[in-house]
C-alpha cells in the first residue's frame, strides 16, 4: 500500500470521494471530541477565574492582601501543577489509556475545587491550586492526543481545535461567573468551586465514550478497537482502515518497548519533530497570549482607563474575541492549512504589538490625549483578532499529530509541559518587566519575539493539513536522512547493533 493509497490520505480520498468524512457527518465522532473537550473547558475556566476570585480572597484573608509573594503563589500554584501534570500525562496516557487519563484529571481536578472552595485559610487554598492545576495539567495532553486519535484525517484539525475552542470559552464563562458573583454571600469560594462542576460532567459522560481505537490496537484489544472504528467510518472505509491500522501498529507495538524519554533526543527524526512541537509551544506564550488573557483589565487601566467596570466590561469582549476567533480557527485549520494560518496569525500578531508598544510610548510622553488609550484598546482586539484563529489552535494541532505513535504520548506530555512553564515565566514576569522597562518596551521585546517565531515557523514546522500519522513521520525521516531515510536510518542501526 503506498503512501497516496493510504486510508485518509489525499490521494485514497481522490479516489473514493465518498468515503470523505465532514464536520457534522458523524454525531458520534463530534460527541467524542466535545466530550473530549471538556477538558479544555476546565484548563480555560481554571485560568480565568482566579483574577477575579483573588480580589475578594484579599477581602477574606488579611495574610493575603498584605503579601504579594502570597498572591502570585495563590495564582501561580495552579500553573505550577499544570506543569507536573503535563510531564506526568504523557506516560499517564501511554500506560493507561486516553480514557482513564481523562477519569484520572476529573478527579484530581473535582477534588483539588471542593478543597479551595472550602478552604479555611491560604495554604489550604493553594493546595486546592495545586491540584486543580494537576488535573488541568494532564487534561491538557490528554485532550488534543484522545481527539486526534479518533479523528479521521481530513477533519482532524477542526475537531483537535475544537478543543482550543473550549479552552477560549471557559476564559469567557470564567469572566461571565466573576460577574455573577460578585453579590453572592462566600463571594471567591463560589468562583472557584463551581469549576468542579464541569469535571464532574467529562467524568460521567466519559464512562461511555470508547478507548483511544489507535491505543487499543497498541494493547492488542483489537476487537474493541475495530468495534471503536465501525462508528466511526462507513463500512467501505472501515476495512481499509482496520488493515492500515494492523500494518502500521505491528511495527509501532515493537518499537514501543525501546521508547525512553532520552530518546526523544538521541534519534534525530523524533529531535526534529520534538523540535517543531515544544517550539511552537513556547512561542505561543512567548508572544503574548496569557499576558493579555491574565492582564487585559490592567493593560486597559494602564491605558488611561481607570473604571473598574469598563476595564472588565473591554476584557470581556476581548475574551469573546478570543472565542469568536478560534471558531473562525476551526474553519480554516483543514482549509488553508496549519503553517499558513500560524504564519498569518504571527504576522497580524506582530503588527498588533507594534501598534501596542506605539500606543504607550506615545501614552507616556501625553498622558493627557486619551486617543492614545483608544489606540491601545484597538491593539488589543487585533492581537486577539489575528492570535485567536492562528496560533491559538495550531500549536495543540500540530502536537497531537507530528510524532509517531510510540512517542505520541511522551512528546506530546513534554510539549504541553514547555507550554505550562513558558506560561509560568509570562505570567510572573509581565508585570515587573512592564514596570522596570516600560509598558511599551514590553510590547516592543514581544513583537520581536513575533518575528523570530515567524522565521521558527517557516524553518521547524511542516505542513500537516490532510496528512495521515504515517505521512507525517515520513516527513520527519526525509529531514533527517534525506530521501532514502528509512534505508539510512536501518544502516545506522546495525551499525550501533554490531
Amino acid at each position: 500500500m503506498t503512501i497516496e493509497s493510504l486510508p485518509g490520505s489525499s490521494g485514497y480520498l481522490d479516489l473514493y470521494p465518498e468515503r470523505k468524512m465532514s464536520y457534522f457527518k458523524n454525531l458520534y465522532v463530534l460527541g467524542l471530541t466535545v466530550t473530549a473537550g471538556i477538558g479544555g473547558l476546565l484548563f480555560g475556566y481554571d485560568t480565568g477565574v482566579i483574577s477575579g476570585a483573588l480580589l475578594y480572597i484579599k477581602d477574606d484573608f488579611e495574610a493575603v492582601k498584605e503579601s504579594s509573594f502570597l498572591q502570585e503563589t495563590i495564582v501561580s500554584m495552579a500553573l505550577v501543577g499544570a506543569i507536573i501534570g503535563a510531564a506526568a500525562g504523557g506516560w499517564i496516557n501511554d500506560y493507561y489509556g486516553r480514557k482513564k487519563a481523562t477519569l484520572i484529571a476529573d478527579i484530581v481536578f473535582a477534588l483539588g475545587s471542593v478543597v479551595m472552595a472550602a478552604a479555611p485559610d491560604p495554604y489550604v487554598l493553594i493546595l486546592g491550586r495545586l491540584l486543580v492545576g494537576l488535573g488541568v495539567g494532564v487534561a491538557s495532553v490528554t485532550a488534543p492526543v484522545y481527539i486526534a486519535e479518533a479523528s479521521p484525517s481530513e477533519i482532524r484539525g477542526g475537531l483537535v481545535s475544537t478543543n482550543v475552542l473550549m479552552i477560549t470559552g471557559g476564559q469567557f464563562i470564567s469572566y461571565l461567573v466573576n460577574l455573577a458573583f460578585t453579590e453572592v454571600p462566600g463571594t471567591w469560594r463560589w468562583m472557584l468551586g463551581v469549576s468542579g462542576i464541569p469535571a464532574v460532567i467529562q467524568f460521567s459522560l466519559m464512562l461511555f465514550m470508547p478507548e483511544s481505537p489507535r491505543w487499543l490496537f497498541m494493547k492488542d484489544d483489537r476487537s474493541k478497537a475495530i468495534d471503536v472504528l465501525s462508528k466511526i467510518y462507513n463500512f467501505a472505509r472501515l476495512e481499509d482502515e482496520i488493515d492500515y491500522l494492523t500494518d502500521q501498529l505491528e511495527q509501532e507495538r515493537q518499537n514501543r518497548s525501546k521508547v525512553r524519554y532520552l530518546d526523544v533526543f538521541k534519534t534525530k527524526e523524533i529531535r526534529l519533530a520534538f523540535l517543531a512541537g515544544a517550539g511552537l509551544q513556547a512561542f505561543q506564550q512567548f508572544t503574548g497570549i496569557n499576558t493579555v488573557m491574565y492582564y487585559s483589565p490592567t493593560i486597559v487601566q494602564m491605558a488611561g482607563f481607570e473604571s473598574n467596570q469598563l476595564a472588565i466590561l473591554l476584557s470581556l469582549i476581548v475574551a469573546g474575541m478570543n472565542a469568536a476567533g478560534t471558531i473562525l480557527g476551526i474553519y480554516l485549520i483543514d482549509h488553508v492549512g496549519r503553517k499558513k494560518l500560524a504564519l498569518t496569525s504571527l504576522s497580524g500578531v506582530f503588527v498588533s504589538l507594534l501598534i501596542l508598544s506605539g500606543a504607550f510610548f506615545a501614552e507616556s510622553s501625553n498622558s493627557t490625549n486619551a486617543l492614545y488609550g483608544w489606540i491601545a484598546v484597538l491593539g488589543l482586539a487585533l492581537y486577539i483578532g489575528f492570535f485567536s484563529p492562528g496560533m491559538g489552535p495550531v500549536p495543540w494541532t500540530v502536537n497531537s499529530e507530528i510524532y509517531p505513535e510510540a512517542y505520541r504520548g511522551m512528546c506530546g506530555g513534554m510539549a504541553a509541559t514547555v507550554n505550562w512553564i513558558s506560561n509560568l515565566i509570562v505570567a510572573q514576569s509581565f508585570l515587573s518587566l512592564a514596570e522596570a522597562a516600560g509598558t511599551g518596551a514590553t510590547f516592543l521585546i514581544l513583537a520581536g519575539i513575533a518575528a523570530v517565531a515567524f522565521v521558527f515557523v517557516i524553518a521547524y514546522v511542516p505542513e500537516t493539513k490532510g496528512l495521515t500519522f504515517e505521512e507525517v513521520e515520513k516527513i520527519w525521516k526525509e529531514r533527517a536522512w534525506g530521501r532514502d531515510g528509512q534505508d539510512a536510518e536501518r544502516l545506522l542501526e546495525q551499525g550501533n547493533e554490531s
